[in-house]
């Protein structure tokens, strides 16, 4: 078991889930108060995606991060900054014509998806491990391994975490070759994500086999999603991870009652100090996690 946690919240994700939650973050602003309210929380480390203003879907656009974490580093939160890099390798097959890209795809150069991570320079950003089936229709998270080894090596010659998100177990494969190649230095911190269609599922004996596979030396947090996030925060402690709460990945306190970032994580802390567990700051994780503060 961890007895000293750290919560992260992912407080907006890019899922079209504007139409299911009133109050869904969107703007650079509403982001930028949702990390620090979930700051407030409890939380140590924010995680950040950003979406299109005007439409809310998500994005990519180095000035909306810009102004989220210049908002965040002006307030008077401390909380650690993981901004995604996962945008950029979103492939939509097309039915008539395979071999062209369907509506929906966003593929981008691997350096160009990290375009935000050189100039904000975050003390985590993610890398998502590898590529899978993302529920139903035609739609591919695609990470090729030498995109994957471009990314890791920018990364971390910009002196940024990276967060190896792991969706299932062939990720976790080969994150460990890229920590063979020194593309990943020590210690690594993994996010293990659990319940995506068709991915990991989310079940104890999966979700037991991943952490068997992460190295020793390993940090690592985990989420399941929708309802089973609270119970997969109790998982996680157990298991000796860290846990990872927010309507990325789930936009209900109760069947039909709306969740805000915030709920999701004094739930967590209300969970995991019933355990005899204790919620530790951006300090303590900054410590473990042995990051670069930035200013």
């Amino acid at each position: 078991m961890n007895n000293d946690v750290i919560i992260t919240c992912a407080v907006t994700g890019a899922a079209d889930a504007v139409d299911k939650h009133p109050d869904l973050p969107v703007t650079p602003a509403q982001i930028a108060d949702a990390a620090i309210k979930a700051a407030k929380a409890g939380a140590a480390v924010a995680h950040i995606h950003v979406r299109d203003p005007q439409t809310g879907k998500g994005a990519r656009d180095p000035a909306l991060f810009q102004e989220v974490v210049a908002r965040v580093r002006e307030s008077d939160t401390d909380v650690v900054i993981n901004l995604t890099a996962g945008m950029g390798g979103d492939l939509v097959f097309n039915d008539e014509e395979p071999l062209l890209p369907g509506p929906g795809t966003d593929l981008a150069p691997p350096l160009e998806r990290l375009a935000h991570v050189e100039e904000l320079l975050p003390e985590i950003c993610t890398l998502d491990n590898g590529s899978a089936n993302f529920g139903e229709g035609n739609y591919v998270m695609a990470n090729p391994v030498d995109h994957l080894r471009a990314m890791a090596k920018r990364i971390q010659e910009l002196g940024v975490r990276p967060e190896i998100e792991v969706f299932d177990t062939g990720h976790i494969w080969f994150a460990n070759q890229l920590i063979k190649e020194g593309l990943i230095g020590a210690p690594p911190l993994f996010q293990i994500c659990l319940g995506i269609p068709y991915c990991a599922p989310a079940d104890v004996g999966t979700f037991k086999a991943m952490v068997d596979l992460l190295p020793p030396d390993a940090n690592w947090t985990a989420f399941a999603i929708s309802r089973n996030q609270m119970p997969f925060v109790a998982q996680s402690v157990i298991l000796g991870g860290n846990a990872r709460v927010g309507l990325e990945d789930n936009l209900y306190l109760s069947r039909g009652v709306h969740a805000s970032n915030e709920q999701l994580v004094e739930r967590a802390v209300s969970l995991i100090e019933n355990l005899g567990a204790h919620v530790v700051g951006p300090d303590a994780a900054r410590e473990k996690f042995q990051l670069q503060k930035r200013a």
